[in-house]
This record gives structure tokens, sequence and C-alpha cells, in this order.
């Protein structure tokens, strides 16, 4: 998750949603992709840091059907479109950092991948796996009514490095808002000296 929160980093500084993501081959650990959003810079709403690891790591692999190795370590809950890649493509294991009440596809919004534990679940250190774990074959919880056609053994852990990953959220959303909001006063400001009220005489 340390790898990925520095790919966030990256994406910040890059003025993107600081979103990271790295996929790992999960008996070895070894990093087989590590990407961060680029939707702005690629022009393109589905370049998320998600889909760019299950891509590259098919590549890496020799298939897709090899991602069912893997674990993808990603800094916010992902969103139903990357949930769904994430379930298509059959990883082995998900563990996400931040949730994502706006728009998460693991239960913050809608349950795609499990048993809805997003933003509800209560905070899971990661010491504690029994408490962070869940599999999306588990019933009930508000979760689908019934577990993924093509992969209904999903294991997911939640709220790992959740600060660290909320944090950067935070900031990154902060310092946009404090740049429009000096923008709208220099236009303001410009827009008062290009036209000065009038005095009568």
């Amino acid at each position: 998750m340390s790898l990925a929160i520095e790919e966030a980093k990256l994406a910040s500084r890059r003025l993107e949603v600081p979103v990271g993501a790295v996929l790992v081959r999960a008996s070895t650990g070894e990093v087989l992709a590590s990407h961060h959003n680029t939707v702005d810079e690629e022009d393109d709403p589905t370049a998320h840091a998600e889909l760019k690891c299950i891509r590259d790591g098919a590549k890496r692999l020799g298939g897709w059907r090899y991602l069912a190795e893997t674990t993808l370590y990603v800094t916010l809950e992902p969103c139903p479109m990357c949930a769904g890649a994430v379930l298509n493509a059959r990883l082995g294991e998900v563990v996400w950092g931040a949730p994502n009440p706006l728009i998460g596809g693991d239960g913050s919004w809608l349950p795609i991948m499990g048993d809805g534990g997003g933003a509800d679940v209560a905070e899971a250190d990661v010491d504690e796996p029994e408490d962070a774990v869940r599999s999306c074959s588990i019933p009930g919880g508000g979760g689908p009514v019934r577990p993924h056609a093509f992969k209904p053994t999903l294991v997911v852990r939640r709220r790992v490095l959740e600060e660290e990953c909320a944090a950067l959220m935070r900031s990154f959303f902060r310092e946009r808002r404090d740049a429009s909001k000096a923008a709208r006063e220099v236009a303001r400001a410009e827009a008062e000296d290009a036209d000065p009220p009038r005095t009568s005489s």
C-alpha cells in the first residue's frame, strides 16, 4: 500500500485525482504493475489506476486468466467501473485504503465487490485481518443478491492505511477549492479595474 500511496502522490503533483494502485503476484509479492490516475492527462475517463494495473498485469503474466494469482492494492475504494473490472478479471484479492462515499463500488455507494462494507464498516486495522477481510460469497450485509457469476470468492481487505490515503484526497480537493476561489477573486478584481465605478458630475 505504501507504493500505491507514492503513486497517488505523483498523481496529485500532476493535478490528477490522487489515486494510486499496485498489482502484485500474491505468492511472491513481486510488483507486476504500478500506476496512478491519468484521466486528465490522457483525456480518458477510463484511465484509472486500477484498470491500468489490470491491463499491464495481464500482459506481464501472459494473459488475464493468470490475474487470479494477484492482489491489487489501491488507495481509494474502487469505483463501480473498476470494481466491475476487478470481478471480470477475476483478481484474487483487493486491498483498499480510504472509503469513497460518493461513488465507491464496495458498499459506500454500490456493493459490487462484496458485502457492502465500504463507508459503513468499522475501521479495520491492518494487523487484524479477521476484521478487515470479507468475501463476496458471504450472504446478507447489504451486498449483492447473489455472488458474482465469475468470481464468487473475491477477498477484500478494507481501510488499510486509511488515514494516510484519505489525507491525500482531502488535501488535493482543498487545494483545488482554494485555487478556484483565488482565481475567482482575481477575475473579479480585474473586472472591477476594467470597469471602474462611475461618479456623478
